[in-house]
């Protein structure tokens, strides 16, 4: 079988040792004669899985005891309306930096008085907006950090003078994080870490119990804090795979020797298609994103993205093609996507050039 390098937006490719180690814990898990499949979530071996998930996170992203972390169905999207829930009382701001931080925005718009800060979608969300004043008078500013769609990323944690709520789920674990100055992060595990199935939600307790509306029992943070994520059974298969994608982490140095590897990956990408003379960019240049690089056929030469698709294709390049919003190209490099992986496609688009001119 020829080598293949993925390069999906989501489910993300995830690392060989966690696809090994989950492969035989479909089959035995912990010696317990047992499928991770059919294991009960009541068993002491699973929930020193649980245990072990939760603490690799704090320990990776240096999470202090004022936050508490969530293994939590329904994937972001149900976050939106966790959000919402636990925080809006009068008035919310988000900023707008694409379709999911549109959507985030939509559902709280259902509640009341909400609206966008700042956007881009001026430009096709090609930009993050900058130089915008937070108000004080809002219940929260929710931000989404990386925008997988459009290839843009904030790579700074804001100081925010309100509960500041993020979305982070394409780029958690690809860069060291400041949990201190959010009241939630959350996110799909889907493209850092682990497979699709399972959300987290990191959440400052001090932030809860604010607003006077009913909360539903099972959108309140509250309730997964007090019961440990056991609430109700939880996505065992997607927390176990989570939990081995967290020890790789660990394994590599932790996030900050990720980053700099997401840094260097990015570089040789970015640097081809700025001097490739067949593609361009689509983001702008100092917003763009580490883990999503989108690009398009330079001008004059539109008519050839299909046959580059094919072409890249037989070379074993997987899941480039851009979002249909956006068109083009887009390859998502996250944590587990390797240099050889970027340095294939580099050496495809090199290829195709040459056989172009």
């Amino acid at each position: 079988m020829k080598k293949v390098h993925v390069f999906n937006a989501g489910p993300c490719l995830l690392p060989e040792t966690v696809l090994e180690n989950t492969a035989q814990a479909i089959k035995d898990f912990k010696g317990t004669g047992v499928s991770v499949l059919s294991i009960s979530h009541r068993t002491k071996e699973w929930e020193a899985t649980m245990d072990e998930c939760r603490s690799l996170w704090k320990e990776l992203l240096n999470i202090p005891d004022t936050h508490e972390v969530l293994f939590l169905g329904g994937g972001a999207s149900m976050e939106f309306l966790y959000v919402v829930m636990n925080y809006f009382e009068k008035k919310a701001a988000y900023l707008e930096t694409g379709v999911w931080a549109k959507k985030a925005l939509k559902e709280a718009k259902g509640f009341g008085d909400a609206y966008a800060i700042a956007s881009s979608a001026d430009k096709n969300y090609s930009y993050i907006p900058k130089g915008f004043e937070i108000p004080t008078d809002i219940d929260y500013l929710h931000i989404t950090t990386n925008n997988t769609i459009y290839g843009t990323e904030m790579k700074e944690d804001i100081d925010c003078p309100v509960p500041l709520i993020a979305d982070m789920s394409s780029d958690i674990l690809s860069r060291p994080v400041d949990v201190s100055k959010y009241a939630l992060i959350y996110g799909g595990a889907q493209k850092n870490a682990g497979p699709a199935g399972v959300a987290f939600a990191i959440v400052n307790k001090d932030t809860l119990g604010k607003v006077s509306r009913y909360i539903p029992t099972m959108l309140d943070y509250r309730t997964h804090i007090d019961k440990g994520s056991m609430f109700n059974t939880p996505p065992v298969f997607g927390v176990f795979v989570m939990n081995e994608t967290l020890k790789w982490v660990k394994s590599m140095g932790g996030v900050e020797a990720l980053q700099k590897m997401n840094q260097k990956k990015a570089e040789i990408l970015y640097n081809e298609i700025d001097r490739n003379s067949l593609f361009v960019g689509t983001a702008a240049k100092e917003d763009r994103s580490l883990m999503n690089v989108c690009f398009v056929m330079s001008e004059g030469n539109e008519g050839l993205q299909d046959e580059f698709l094919a072409f890249a294709k037989e070379r074993g390049m997987i899941g480039i093609k851009g979002h249909r919003s956006v068109g083009g190209f887009r390859a998502s490099i996250y944590n587990a996507c390797t240099l050889e992986d970027v340095q294939a496609l580099v050496d495809c688009m090199q290829e195709y050039e040459k056989l172009k001119k």
